[in-house]
C-alpha cells in the first residue's frame, strides 16, 4: 500500500488548497489510521452502492464476472476529482474493458448530485453513491468535513481520501493506495498492472 505525501504546487487557490491539505493530513497521520485503512489482503463487503444511471448495484455480483477496482472521490463539483475521472476514462477503462475489469468510481455524495459529472464527461464506466458512506467507512478511508454537508445533499459529514482500491474476483484486496491530500491522483500504470498480473497468475477461486 502506497501513501502519497507531496504538498500541491502552485496557481491562484494555493493558498487556499495547501489549508484544506493540511487539515486532511493531520486526520490522516492521527493515531492508529493507518491500521485502520484498507490494505492488500483485507475484504471487500458485500454492499450495495447507488449507481447514477442503473440505481443499486451490488459488489459481489459485479466480482462475479471480474476483478475490481474502485476509485474514492468526494464530490462531482471538486475539479481534483473531475479531473481523476476524466483522465481514467482515457488511461484506465480502455484496459480494465480489455480485462474483463469492472471500473467503478465511489462518492458519498447523492446519487443525483454525483449523475452529471458523469454524463458531461460522457464517462462510459460505473459512478456509483456511497450516501451512508458505509463502504468508506469499511475501508478505514473516511475523514470529518463538516464544509462539505451541503454539496453531499446526504445531511452527512465523511469525505473519502483519494483512493483506489483493487480486490480480485475472490474479494481480496490486491492493492491498495491511499493519499492525504485531495488532489492527489494513483497512476493507471501501477493499477494496471496490479489487473494484469491477478488476470496471468491467479486462479479463480471457488465461490461458496
Amino acid at each position: 500500500m502506497t501513501r502519497s505525501l507531496s504538498l500541491s504546487g502552485g496557481g491562484p487557490a494555493a493558498a487556499n488548497r495547501r489549508a484544506e491539505e493540511a487539515a486532511v493530513r493531520r486526520q490522516f497521520e492521527k493515531d492508529a489510521v493507518w491500521s485502520r485503512m484498507i490494505a492488500p489482503g483485507g475484504r471487500v463487503p458485500d454492499l450495495p452502492l447507488i449507481e447514477v444511471d442503473l440505481g443499486p448495484i451490488h459488489l459481489r455480483r459485479l466480482l462475479d464476472t471480474g476483478p475490481l477496482v474502485l476509485v474514492f472521490i468526494r464530490h462531482a463539483s471538486s475539479v481534483a476529482c473531475e479531473s481523476t475521472l476524466v483522465a481514467y476514462q482515457r488511461t484506465l477503462e480502455p484496459t480494465c474493458v480489455d480485462l474483463g475489469a469492472h471500473l467503478v468510481a465511489v462518492s458519498p455524495q447523492r446519487a443525483e448530485l454525483l449523475a452529471p459529472v458523469k454524463h458531461r464527461n460522457n464517462l462510459s464506466y460505473l459512478v456509483a453513491a456511497d450516501p451512508r458512506h458505509a463502504l468508506i467507512d469499511a475501508f478505514g478511508i473516511g475523514y470529518q468535513a463538516p464544509e462539505a454537508t451541503a454539496k453531499l445533499g446526504t445531511r452527512r459529514t465523511v469525505l473519502p481520501y483519494p483512493s483506489v482500491v483493487v480486490a480480485d474476483r475472490t474479494g481480496t484486496v490486491r492493492y491498495a493506495d491511499v493519499h492525504p491530500f485531495t488532489a492527489a491522483r494513483t497512476p493507471a500504470a501501477p493499477i494496471i498492472a496490479v489487473l494484469r498480473q491477478q488476470i496471468s497468475s491467479q486462479p479463480v477461486a471457488p465461490r461458496g
